[in-house]
């Protein structure tokens, strides 16, 4: 990556005149890049190595992108649209899911380890930007904060696409950041380029396209040449966009066809959360909900002093505006969808990017904070800020860990532990161990809030030896897989089904009897097939 290549060590001798971002350097001499490197990648790695044996597939879609990758990799091709194979999703994580399926045969563990790897590696552009643009220090600092950020120690264990976004966006302002400082187009597209590849991930990166190429145009006082710069990199930013507009126009009559099932979503979930809380609180929510996310994930220290550091560059490095107004603007328009047009219901996954912002801004802030401060008191902040960072996502962590109910269940998912319901995972021992160990099958209930696909991911059953009632096709299934057992749901829509009847321990389904089995825990429940 180029990024992350060494900058000249300061010389004795009085350099030419240097560009804008290269003004703060350090007076020490900075040790080896490549030992640096090697330090960041390892304390990464190791909080992310002792989660994996630990952390399950549960939020950030991981279930479905696994099946849908399980899906590609059976019949690989060119995904063209929402109907080719993605549905909402980017094809670029579908790929990379599908060819580790390839390699690594467990579908509960391909998929994670694709995102273990971009996760440690995004220390790298995070470590080459903040070097850029603040010194090593500051690019070791934002490293670390970065290896135990408790949310994206779960993005790193999941088979979710956080990981892989969040490297790509990382890359991309690396290169602009060096594009801009050794005032090179080279580095520019490359951005434009790998913003491609983020946009093939997350729909969420497209709107930096527009907003990057702002940014790049008001970048310096030479209007000419920041028009150049924002052309060429909006003309390199266009490939993927077109030829996935295109593919869904052709596909639905509808370029936008993705994102609008995506809204669709959204429009849902805020009329749950506006039934919930009410929409006073649920415009209060989203007004806080950026800056609490940096509080409670990254921890208080870090999220203040970079904020700190952010308020202070902006005020005194009008050069790194740019990387500001890329967390800013983002975390503007989104709360103002959801607090003032309640049409977008705030997740935590949908934070990252700009989060990671705040990063390279911590050592600024340090400074700000404690610059005229005495060496004890500048140390006794830099310890509280520490031991917070890494106490905070240990807590949670262990809060949240294979428990259930209440303020768990609303922490977890940004918790470093991510771990699916116990009553649910009981319920899939049961079945694979009990019915997919013995060739058998079953009948699996759908669930509002979507704990049928958990339970169909981990049941370890294949789609032809189950019967799953989401599915169109599931009284196709029901007749051809014969099914001995069945799951339901307390919320499902099983019960509902004209072919249904329920009598105390006792489902009917199409004049087949089930009884229900002791030992499982609502609201799952367990029905064995009653001898003919």
């Amino acid at each position: 990556m180029s990024s992350a290549s060494p900058a000249p060590a300061p010389s004795s001798v009085e350099p030419s005149p240097p560009s804008a971002l290269s003004a703060v350097r350090e007076l020490a001499p900075e040790p080896d890049t490549r030992l640096l490197m090697a330090l960041l990648l390892a304390a990464a790695l190791l909080p992310r190595l002792l989660l994996m044996p630990v952390n399950e597939n549960y939020y950030g879609d991981a279930v479905a992108r696994t099946e849908l990758a399980e899906r590609w990799a059976r019949a690989p091709h060119l995904i063209t649209s929402y109907a080719d194979g993605a549905f909402q999703f980017g094809p670029l994580h579908l790929y990379l899911v599908g060819a580790a399926l390839k390699v690594v045969p467990d579908r509960a563990l391909a998929g994670r380890l694709v995102s273990l790897v971009f996760g440690v590696l995004a220390v790298v552009p995070l470590f080459a930007l903040t070097r850029r643009l603040f010194g090593w220090r500051a690019g070791v600092v934002a490293g670390l904060g970065l290896g135990v950020w408790g949310m994206h120690l779960q993005m790193s264990t999941t088979a979710a696409s956080e990981s892989l976004s969040l490297f790509l966006m990382l890359w991309v302002f690396a290169l602009l950041a060096e594009g801009l400082d050794d005032n090179r187009m080279g580095p520019l597209f490359k951005a434009a380029l790998v913003l491609n590849l983020a946009c093939a991930t997350r729909y969420d990166a497209w709107l930096y396209m527009p907003l990057l190429c702002v940014l790049l145009l008001m970048w310096g006082p030479d209007r000419l040449a920041g028009l150049t710069r924002a052309v060429g990199f909006g003309f390199m930013c266009l490939p993927f966009p077109l030829l996935w507009m295109q593919g869904n126009e052709m596909a639905h009559g509808d370029p936008f066809y993705p994102v609008r099932i995506v809204e669709q979503f959204h429009a849902q979930w805020v009329k749950d959360g506006i039934a919930w809380l009410g929409a006073p609180l649920f415009r209060l929510q989203s007004l806080g909900f950026w800056p609490g996310m940096a509080l409670l994930t990254l921890s208080p220290g870090v999220a203040l002093l970079g904020m700190v550091g952010m308020w202070r560059a902006w005020r005194t490095r009008p050069d790194v505006r740019w990387l500001t107004l890329a967390a800013l603007v983002p975390t503007a328009y989104f709360t103002f969808r959801g607090a003032v047009l309640l049409d977008f219901q705030p997740l935590g996954r949908f934070t990252v990017t700009q989060l990671a912002v705040l990063l390279p801004f911590v050592v600024p802030g340090f400074e700000a904070c404690a610059g005229a401060w005495g060496p004890g008191a500048r140390k006794a902040l830099a310890v509280v800020c520490g031991v917070l960072a890494v106490a905070v996502p240990v807590g949670m962590g262990l809060y949240t860990f294979r428990a259930d109910g209440g303020r768990r269940d609303t922490m977890r998912p940004v918790s470093p532990t991510s771990t699916n319901p116990v009553p649910l995972m009981q319920v899939a021992r049961f079945l694979k161990e009990e019915v997919a160990a013995h060739g058998g099958a079953a009948v699996v209930d759908d669930d509002p809030r979507y704990m049928d696909l958990q339970l169909a991911f981990f049941s370890g059953l294949p789609d032809e030896r189950l019967a799953r009632v989401r599915w169109e096709t599931f009284r196709k299934h029901l007749r051809e897989a014969q099914p001995e057992y069945l799951v339901r749901f307390d919320e499902g829509s099983l019960v509902k089904d004209s072919g249904v009847t329920l009598q105390g321990k006792t489902l009917v389904l199409d004049g087949v009897e089930y009884g229900e089995l002791d030992g499982f825990a609502p609201p799952l429940h367990v029905y064995r097939r009653h001898s003919r």
